[in-house]
């Protein structure tokens, strides 16, 4: 399964989110905010929003993958894989909608 590699994880100040820097496939890298971590049908998954270098969102897309740590290190970073199939995707996706219901999320621009 092809994974995106973390390379860094930044948890900022209270006042600030908690960010990841990923390698993508082609090299490059995109810092990103933790949105969440969901578990769907026992198996986690996270929500990250890409970043601009000024800190602002990319457009609000928002990337899911699955998510894996390794429960006996914590000094292992945590492992993202992609998601291949549509249905999973699709549950990926609702557990999303549901979080920002239940978080009453009100994106500010």
């Amino acid at each position: 399964m092809a994974k995106e590699d973390i390379k860094n994880i930044n948890d900022n100040t209270p006042e600030e989110d908690m960010t990841v820097e990923l390698e993508l496939d082609d090299g490059s890298m995109v810092n990103c905010a933790v949105i969440t971590i969901l578990e769907v049908d026992g198996r986690d998954y996270i929500a990250l929003l890409p970043l601009k270098d000024d800190g602002d969102s990319e457009e609000n897309d928002v990337w899911f993958y699955r998510y894996s740590e390794d429960e006996n290190d914590p000094n292992i970073e945590p492992e993202l894989g992609y998601i291949d199939d549509d249905d999973e995707y699709e549950a990926v996706i609702d557990a999303f909608d549901e979080f920002l219901d239940n978080e009453e999320f009100m994106e500010e621009e």
